[in-house]
């Protein structure tokens, strides 16, 4: 299982509105140092004021193809603020069912400063979550 596999499962059923950032915990915790500075500041500027722009790229799914592969893109671009922001983190223990736990990222946020560990347990990732779902197999 890798975190690719719960991104296709997740974007086919995801039903909360929201800006994420997927993570995948094969032990009993994911270190906070997962969540890179930038996805951090990212999901802090899209859920404030500040905002987050982004270009959709033209670049063909594969690099060095001639041909295009890629899917039309929808639009160009985006500009997002004011948004919910989430650390989603997957718990993966093999032939189980899968649980996300949806963190707004001020709330892992905070979790981390005020932990005496450098990592989140599953536990404390369901004490944090605002959503908690039941739905990948």
């Amino acid at each position: 299982m890798e975190e690719k596999n719960i991104q296709t499962e997740f974007g086919k059923r995801n039903q909360i509105v929201g800006i994420f950032e997927l993570k995948l915990c094969k032990g009993t915790s994911l270190p906070f140092s997962m969540l890179a500075d930038h996805q951090e500041q990212a999901l802090l500027d899209i859920s404030s004021d500040v905002g987050v722009y982004l270009k959709i790229s033209d670049f063909p799914m594969f690099a060095g193809s001639k041909a295009r592969f890629n899917r039309p893109k929808p639009f160009d671009c985006f500009y997002l603020k004011n948004m919910d922001a989430y650390v989603v983190i997957t718990y993966y223990i093999p032939r189980k069912k899968k649980v996300l736990y949806y963190i707004p990222i001020r709330d892992f946020i905070l979790m981390r400063e005020n932990s005496t560990r450098k990592s989140c347990t599953e536990a404390m990732a369901a004490e944090h979550a605002k959503y908690v779902v039941n739905y990948l197999a």
